[in-house]
């Protein structure tokens, strides 16, 4: 009768653990903003900011010891091509929500969304 008592327990746990994962899942789906403009960096300087809302190819590196081919589109970024080994950085995605990023550590890049339009209220309401 004991095993009864363990399994009953585990069965709550892991329905607990379901229930809090989805509700944190949620929240961060409610929360998250559209990214109003798009910072490029550089072995940590900053490159470029350009806005999502205006479709650009542009490439990064030129001329120099490597290249990105960054493709804005539809209000979103992504890195198209880019001459490092492994790749990661292409197959990343699109990224359109502030707080997000892409970086390829071959080349020290780092494209991340900032800004956007606030996504709900800011202080307490009276």
């Amino acid at each position: 009768m004991n095993w009864l008592k363990t399994r009953k327990n585990d069965v709550l746990l892991v329905a607990a653990l379901l229930l809090l994962g989805g509700a944190l899942a949620l929240f961060l789906h409610v929360t998250k903003q559209d990214g109003g403009t798009l910072r490029v960096q550089v072995d940590g300087c900053t490159e470029l900011e350009l806005p999502l809302g205006e479709d650009a190819r542009i490439l990064l590196g030129e001329g120099g010891e490597f290249t990105n081919l960054l493709v804005i589109e539809n209000g979103a970024a992504r890195i198209a091509e880019a001459s490092c080994p492994d790749q990661i950085c292409v197959n990343h995605g699109a990224i359109r929500y502030a707080g997000e990023s892409i970086v390829c550590l071959p080349h020290k890049l780092v494209v991340s969304v900032e800004g956007g339009a606030p996504g709900g209220v800011d202080a307490a309401a009276r």
